[in-house]
């Protein structure tokens, strides 16, 4: 994915802005790792092999994205993500939750 492609993208649950973070990149700089968050419901998409993987809820499963949030942990600034959710974590401690 380029990143450039964030501008033409948004939430599919509130149309907010989505904020990138990329953790790895191809030798032309596109983003191979990583995720997209929305500013408002603060939702979390992961980005996995260069696709941005933007399902509603209903169809995600949680087990399935739950080693990439706990690999990914170093980047989400303190916060855990819960319900597919990025939240403050109140404990200090990075975990993972649904």
């Amino acid at each position: 994915m380029r990143a450039s492609t964030i501008d033409k993208l948004c939430c599919p649950f509130d149309k907010n802005e989505l904020e990138l973070t990329s953790i790895s990149k191809d030798l032309e700089g596109k983003i191979i790792e990583g995720f997209l968050s929305c500013k408002k419901c603060k939702r979390i998409y992961p980005i996995m092999k260069g696709i941005p993987i933007m399902n509603p809820d209903e169809y995600r499963e949680f087990k399935l994205e739950a080693p990439l949030m706990e690999k990914w942990s170093q980047y989400l600034k303190g916060k855990k993500v819960e319900n597919f959710r990025l939240i403050a974590d109140d404990t200090g401690v990075n975990s993972l939750g649904k």
